[in-house]
């Protein structure tokens, strides 16, 4: 980091927020713009002339967009924090800019101090995220793991859900019961059960399972 104002770069597609962050960062912060950009690969060359401790970056841009910029920076300029300011919120977006090397995730809704603060934060090495970002976050590491089923064990498991046994499960399915009891014996250890009632329960419960919808009498 270096001594005096903090130098970042500011990238972003849309001229009007790129101009409004700068007006809020441009006194009484500790903070010095020292270049702007509208897409990933303008700032890479603004990153390598430069060398900013901090380049606040948006998402989605033309030629090279958030994360792949997040993702050259770190990888060719390690000393340049990415910050991500953006819009979106989404699990998937937030997944995607913090395996790319993004140190912190804000939202553009954030306060001036908020943006400073995090800057600040960014430069020293510390994670900055937006309250909703971390709660997503949170929510995400508590959701229970979703294990992938086979074709096969998805139609074991949706004829356990119709109320078969398991010789009946094999005659729709043209297998053998033994095979259809090896089923099973997967599934409840995929799921980590030991009925074939509990099996559908939490099958349902972690969407690896949609029944359809009851039909209305006449």
């Amino acid at each position: 980091m270096t001594k005096g104002p903090l130098r970042i770069i500011v990238v972003d597609d849309h001229t009007v927020m790129r101009a409004g962050v700068v007006a809020l960062l441009a006194s009484g912060t500790g903070i010095e713009i020292v270049g702007e950009a509208g897409d990933g690969r303008a700032a890479l060359d603004l990153v390598e002339r430069h060398r900013p401790d901090v380049a606040l970056v948006d998402l989605r841009m033309p030629v090279l967009d958030g994360v792949a910029t997040t993702t050259e920076i770190v990888t060719r300029f390690p000393r340049t924090r990415v910050l991500i300011l953006t819009t979106y919120d989404t699990d998937a977006e937030i997944e995607r800019a913090v395996e790319a090397g993004a140190i912190g995730y804000l939202l553009k809704d954030t306060t001036r101090e908020q943006l400073a603060d995090a800057i600040h934060a960014a430069a020293r090495g510390e994670t900055v995220l937006a309250p909703r970002v971390a709660e997503r976050l949170v929510a995400r590491m508590r959701r229970p793991e979703r294990i992938p089923l086979t074709a096969r064990e998805a139609d074991v498991l949706n004829a356990v859900a119709d109320g078969l046994t398991n010789a009946e499960i094999g005659r729709r399915l043209v297998i053998a019961e033994a095979t259809v009891k090896t089923h099973l014996l997967r599934l409840f250890a995929k799921l980590d059960v030991n009925d074939r009632t509990r099996a559908v329960v939490v099958a349902m419960e972690r969407g690896l399972l949609r029944r359809p919808a009851p039909t209305e009498g006449p």
